[in-house]
């Protein structure tokens, strides 16, 4: 039997969600457990203002449209739901929508999901998210200082389908993969790992970035019950879950979002507007205030429900601005004739006050490639509110550098230096991510100038480099061991490769790095402060050195950084230090223990009277050819 006598929404939900600004419609919308009268069953319901009929279509129906209607709620409001009795949990259904448009059909999954199908598949299911045991209470007590700027923040990025697969190929379930990768993630010092998406996606060669389920882990892993096991294993072991999630465009297939009651109802119909050209997918229609609360709503909902630490926002700047990706003429300008999609703009402002107003102990992290400005500043400011944002110009900048033979990079020390003049402007993570070791574009190991020798030597220097700059810290999985082949995410990382000493190397001085990042203030508690920062030497192209400080509130916490990009070793090398006194070498990239070129150079070195770049007190050492030195007062 179904029942139009039970509903979720309070008139002022129905106010809400038509302002925009209801927050939690996935205790409203979808499928739900519910009693009436003291029977069981499943509520159900669904936005869709322009059908004239809707019914739940599902295994106890035999996909039988007539069965079990809907009914609308009001025409204001566009809801349609109802009570169906004895539906129990594990049962597959979709929606059977007639549209008011030339009487058409379609088929969908619901938008409000909790578990779907295991792709090819497409329907969703019922599932009941609610009485997981979680384990991570003091993990969610110190959260928010686990995330704050001034506390060391390195992530390691992964693709949970192709970080590791069992032996017969198949992937790794969600507590299998929490077991082990936060094993490995502990080993290396991280703090932070991230997810690529895992919002349900039926293609998978998008990496998850073409979503259809908002509100539904992937089933390729597993339940959403175990996705929450695995996010209890992290916190538990002390590390943060970021997810990736895709608020800029969504998938076209049939049983999702696109065309969803037979009117562009959660996409722009204009294709101008509404259809993404570099990725073939459509892109929201932000100025929809029922669109907006949908999705700040699934941001809430993995916070809440899933107790996730942080979100990285996809492809910012293909929403920020209308002519993204398209040429004259494929684009409408704003109301003001600029290139600004000033709806999206607001949208952004709106998501991030209200997540941060919810959850004030979580980051928002937005990737985001343009010069729009005060993206990781407060929207009371005049900023978009992010928490974070990627600073992919020092991205291009260090790959292009790093991929120079040492003979010609004298010519570009700019591609060094450049990114201090702005590493202030925001907050930003450095990130080596997925995006740069696919599509021919080769992997970090192979990005490296010189023979294999140097390839190593050079990559250690980069990390090391990107340790000691400015920003928090991200790393795409299997740069941290120098994997040779391109990522590929049908495959598997190469593991094998950690037989070779040279690339054992290179993971246990990640480690290291990583350890001294979290435990020296100085590499962290200023990352997005001028304060934290100070240049020693930064013109000596001739040699291809830079020199600098990094500082924080005690001169005696000093790190004095010394990179030498040149391939000679550059003996009795002279650096200004912050004070006179004793200094110790605590790290070279070119140590032994990572398989370096064995400069036995550690020690104690003791400053000196002698003038150097400007200063009084100076010390000298041997300094590696290809290499990053830290030293510190003792």
């Amino acid at each position: 039997m179904i029942y139009y006598d039970v509903t979720r929404f309070s008139d002022m939900d129905i106010y809400l969600f038509k302002e925009g600004t209801h927050t939690k419609l996935y205790d409203k919308f979808g499928s739900h457990f519910m009693q009436r009268e003291g029977k069981e069953g499943i509520y159900f319901a669904l936005w869709a203002p322009n059908a004239k009929y809707v019914s739940v279509v599902a295994d106890f129906n035999r996909y039988d449209a007539s069965k079990h209607p809907l009914k609308l709620r009001d025409d204001s409001s566009g809801i349609w739901e109802g009570f169906i009795e004895g539906v129990k949990e594990g049962v597959t259904y979709k929606y059977h929508i007639t549209s008011k448009i030339e009487d058409k059909t379609f088929l969908k999954t619901d938008p409000y999901g909790f578990y779907c199908e295991k792709p090819p598949r497409s329907a969703s299911v019922i599932y009941d998210i609610e009485g997981f045991k979680w384990g991570d209470k003091s993990w969610m007590q110190k959260r928010g200082e686990v995330n704050a700027h001034d506390k060391p923040i390195s992530i390691y990025e992964v693709h949970l389908g192709s970080w590791r697969k069992k032996e017969n190929g198949e992937f790794l379930n969600y507590k299998e993969a929490a077991l082990e990768l936060s094993k490995y993630v502990k080993s290396l010092n991280y703090t932070h790992i991230e997810l690529m998406p895992i919002t349900e996606y039926p293609f998978e060669g998008s990496w998850g970035y073409q979503v259809t389920g908002y509100f539904a882990p992937t089933a390729r892993y597993g339940t959403p019950k175990e996705f929450m096991e695995f996010v209890d294993i992290m916190h538990k072991n002390g590390i943060g879950v970021i997810l990736d999630w895709v608020p800029s465009h969504f998938v076209t297939d049939g049983h999702g979002l696109s065309n969803f009651d037979g009117t562009c109802l959660y996409e722009h119909q204009d294709p101008r507007l509404g259809y993404h050209p570099e990725w073939g997918s459509a892109i929201f229609n932000y100025g929809r205030n029922e669109v907006r609360a949908f999705l700040i709503s699934s941001a809430s909902f993995w916070f809440e429900k899933y107790h996730i630490d942080g979100i990285r926002v996809d492809a910012v700047a293909s929403m920020l601005y209308l002519n993204y990706a398209r040429k004259d003429g494929e684009w409408i300008p704003n109301k003001y004739g600029g290139n600004e999609n000033l709806e999206a703009i607001e949208f952004l402002k709106q998501l991030n006050s209200s997540v941060y107003g919810e959850f004030n102990d979580i980051i928002m992290i937005a990737e985001e490639s343009s010069a729009y400005p005060k993206v990781s500043r407060p929207v009371s400011e005049g900023g978009l509110g992010f928490g974070f944002k990627w600073n992919m110009g020092w991205m291009h900048d260090t790959l292009k550098y790093f991929a120079k033979d040492p003979i010609y990079r004298g010519h570009h020390q700019e591609q060094l230096t450049f990114s201090i003049w702005y590493a202030f402007d925001e907050n930003f993570v450095l990130p080596l991510s997925h995006d740069e070791v696919v599509h021919m574009k080769g992997s970090l190991i192979n990005k490296m100038a010189g023979d294999d020798n140097q390839k190593f030597a050079n990559l250690r220097a980069m990390f090391a480099y990107m340790i000691a700059h400015p920003g928090k810290k991200l790393l795409f999985m299997g740069g941290e061991f120098a994997q040779y082949k391109e990522w590929d995410y049908k495959g598997s990382l190469q593991w094998e490769l950690l037989d070779n000493p040279r690339h054992k190397g290179l993971l246990k001085m990640l480690a290291t790095l990583n350890l001294l990042y979290k435990k020296e203030k100085a590499l962290h508690k200023y990352d997005s402060e001028h304060k934290g920062f100070e240049w020693i030497e930064r013109t000596d192209s001739t040699h291809n050195t830079i020199s600098f400080f990094r500082k924080s509130d005690n001169v005696d916490e000093t790190i004095i950084v010394v990179c030498n990009f040149a391939d000679r070793k550059r003996e009795n090398y002279r650096v200004a230090v912050p004070k006179e006194g004793s200094y110790k070498m605590i790290f070279n990239s070119q140590d032994d223990r990572y398989e370096g070129w064995n400069y036995d150079n550690e020690g104690i070195y003791n400053s000196e009277k002698v003038l150097a770049w400007g200063r009084e007190n100076s010390i000298s050492f041997d300094m590696p050819a290809l290499g990053v030195v830290y030293f510190k007062a003792i």
